[in-house]
């Protein structure tokens, strides 16, 4: 009897009824490092930091923290049902294992709408930091041309092989954690202008309960932060030994990544040279004025270059996470043209046509913004709501299986802590998703005040068509 890994991963398989055609030769640190890149802790707090300051002050660096365990909670089920059933996809056949078809193919859907609309959220928000560092002044719509750029270089990148797709994430990963180190001990060791006492100053927002409201509205952007970690378990037909290595490896993302990002809001907070204006927004730029600031315009270039790496591996690895839901999706036949994308390359082992539609549908999403874009920016709202709804979609089907007497059985399960965490992680996710979609901007136009509501209604009641009409789940895989 042979007891390598792989023997190991493909009798796992076998007991499933799965026979994998993936290359399975991404290693631990490769797997960890796609989960990093997907989550990116200098995209995420470079991107919403200015946003996060004006709605709760310095003290939203706290939500860095809160959000964080509210996140490892899930984390700890997620790595549970995929210790027990490591497949490619992972929202999908893990919710379809725990309570069946229907409700994993809404998984499936909501999940897959928000990768498309997170991959063009981050190629559009890339594109500014892309026309700093070359030192262009863009129009709206040469932005969308630079994100639609982006995209397809990512997507040519993915096609091109998992060994390609890890050394790249790997790449991205360090020279993300090593700026992201750099930059944030620079900043703290010689351009220090505000006291670790303004953490706590809640200043105009008010004090006690009172604050609450504003500290809330700010911790929506670490929530941009904490996910990412699922990624590892997307691939998990790729990693060897994954009951063990993936469990493993999201924690360690939700620890470094987590970690990596709270330094990194710390050192942009207590390096602000005039925190009052970043505060009220009459800076609208506080990251690009504190890093010219303290590293001059080519310390500054530098960084965004570091930045940009960032941004393009986090393309990459949502591609990635993308591509192999929708494989094992239509691996099943419960999505139209199953018979193309649920095809693996038999030269690169990639699931081809399914990459290639998660270049071109959030190249399609964001090109709306050529012509309209409060509709392209109220779309890509849907990002990180849906991808909260898909996670508590999972977690409360862990919730129930329990209930109906499933014992997670894989390499790492929690043992008697499974039920307390579940709930635990229930009840948070239940409350992040109610504080996403809490309408704040009473002044604003009602498709922005309430787009987290409309775009989750709209795709949930798309799905609930496709279910209806289709009945893709009555079909046999």
């Amino acid at each position: 009897m042979n007891d390598s890994p792989r023997d190991h991963d493909a009798e796992q398989l076998e007991a499933l009824g799965l026979k994998s055609g993936f290359e399975r030769s991404m290693s631990f640190w490769e797997n960890f490092s796609l989960g990093f890149t997907y989550l990116s802790p200098v995209v995420g707090v470079y991107s919403v930091f200015a946003m996060a300051l004006t709605a709760g002050g310095p003290p939203m660096f706290w939500n860095y923290i809160l959000v964080g365990l509210g996140q490892l909670l899930v984390c700890l089920v997620f790595g549970e049902v995929v210790s027990q059933y490591p497949i490619s996809g992972g929202l999908y056949p893990w919710t379809l294992r725990l309570v069946g078809k229907r409700t994993a193919w809404m998984a499936a859907w909501v999940y897959g709408w928000a990768l498309f609309t997170t991959v063009a959220a981050v190629a559009v928000g890339g594109a500014p930091f892309m026309a700093q560092l070359l030192g262009l002044q863009l129009s709206a719509s040469a932005s969308i041309w630079v994100a639609v750029g982006m995209i397809a270089f990512t997507t040519a990148l993915n096609v091109s092989g998992t060994r390609l797709l890890a050394r790249v994430a790997m790449f991205g990963f360090v020279c993300e954690l090593v700026g992201a180190v750099l930059v944030g001990g620079y900043l703290l060791a010689f351009h220090r202008h505000q006291p670790l006492a303004v953490l706590f100053d809640t200043g105009s927002f008010g004090s006690g309960a009172s604050y609450l409201p504003a500290f809330l509205a700010s911790s929506v952007a670490a929530m941009f932060c904490y996910y990412g970690f699922e990624a590892c378990g997307d691939v998990a037909e790729e990693t060897p030994n994954a009951g063990t290595a993936i469990p493993k490896s999201m924690r360690m993302t939700i620890y470094i990544g987590g970690g990596a990002a709270s330094f990194v809001c710390l050192a942009l907070l207590l390096a602000q040279p005039d925190l009052a204006a970043a505060v009220s927004g009459a800076e609208a730029d506080p990251v690009g004025a504190t890093l010219r600031g303290a590293m001059g315009v080519t310390g500054f270039r530098a960084v965004l270059a570091v930045v940009m790496v960032s941004f393009l591996s986090c393309l990459l690895s949502l591609q990635a996470a993308a591509s192999r839901l929708l494989y094992s999706f239509a691996r099943d036949k419960m999505v139209f043209g199953s018979a193309l994308l649920g095809r693996l390359s038999p030269r690169t082992k990639m699931p081809v046509a399914a990459l290639v539609v998660t270049g071109v549908v959030p190249v399609l999403i964001a090109s709306i913004g050529h012509w309209l874009q409060d509709a392209v920016n109220t779309i890509i709202s849907f990002a990180a709501i849906g991808i909260y709804v898909a996670f508590q979609m999972v977690v409360a089907s862990a919730l129930l299986a329990r209930a109906r007497g499933w014992t997670p059985s894989g390499k790492f399960t929690l043992g008697a802590w499974g039920w307390p965490v579940n709930a635990a992680a229930f009840v948070y996710g239940a409350g992040a998703v109610l504080n996403m979609i809490w309408p704040r901007s009473p002044a604003d136009p009602w498709y922005v005040n309430y787009a987290m509501l409309v775009t989750t209604a709209a795709v949930v009641l798309s799905g609930l068509a496709y279910l209806a009409v289709g009945k893709p789940h009555l079909k046999d895989a």
